[in-house]
């Protein structure tokens, strides 16, 4: 268990990774900034390797150690708390990374309908294109308010997550939550297959 003077002691830096997550998973949140401190460097080390993106980085990190203190999915006998946050920092970047692509390839598609070719379309192709629009427009239009306001403003205000937050007020990662949401359920609505 934790000693009752402040975690970042020296006493604190002597207690194992086992009766660490013990502690927390007791209820003592004490712990889990001995955690942070003893392994935030290697979570975040690998976030940005796999992310290239400093603040996607700081993203994950964040959110790995929240999964540790609020899911308490770590178990200490099938090995050692710095493979787990390693493994689990990896998996979680991968799964960023291929939303992220799923992101980009839908929002590609997006901006196909919207803008215009730049050659004159033949009138298949006109009408083509205005069914498109349409069916956009009505996928749109399913989308919940929240979802919807937040994709319009990043494609046609051309706002990053960050601004788009700063612009509604809201946190970051209600942000990316409803982009997520949105673009996963636009994907759906538009059946993506038939719609390339």
């Amino acid at each position: 268990m934790i000693p009752p003077s402040k975690p970042d002691s020296a006493s604190a830096d002597q207690i194992s990774d086992r009766d660490l997550v013990m502690a927390l998973q007791s209820g003592q949140t004490e712990a889990l900034m001995v955690i942070y401190r003893r392994y935030s460097s290697l979570v975040y080390g690998l976030a940005l390797k796999m992310m290239s993106n400093r603040q996607e980085a700081e993203d994950l990190t964040q959110e790995v150690f929240v999964n540790l203190w609020q899911k308490q999915q770590y178990d200490p006998d099938r090995g050692s708390l710095g493979s787990y946050l390693a493994t689990y920092t990896r998996s979680r970047a991968i799964d960023r990374q291929r939303v992220s692509s799923n992101r980009f390839r839908i929002l590609r598609q997006f901006q196909r309908v919207i803008q215009p070719s730049p050659k004159l379309p033949t009138p298949l192709e006109a009408a083509s294109q205005q069914e498109r629009h349409h069916q956009l427009r009505d996928a749109l239009n399913q989308l919940p308010e929240t979802e919807r306001q937040v994709l319009e403003i990043a494609y046609f205000d051309g706002l990053s997550q960050s601004q788009i937050a700063q612009r509604l007020d809201i946190p970051l990662g209600t942000v990316k939550s409803r982009s997520r949401k949105g673009l996963l359920r636009l994907r759906s609505l538009l059946n993506t297959d038939d719609f390339a």
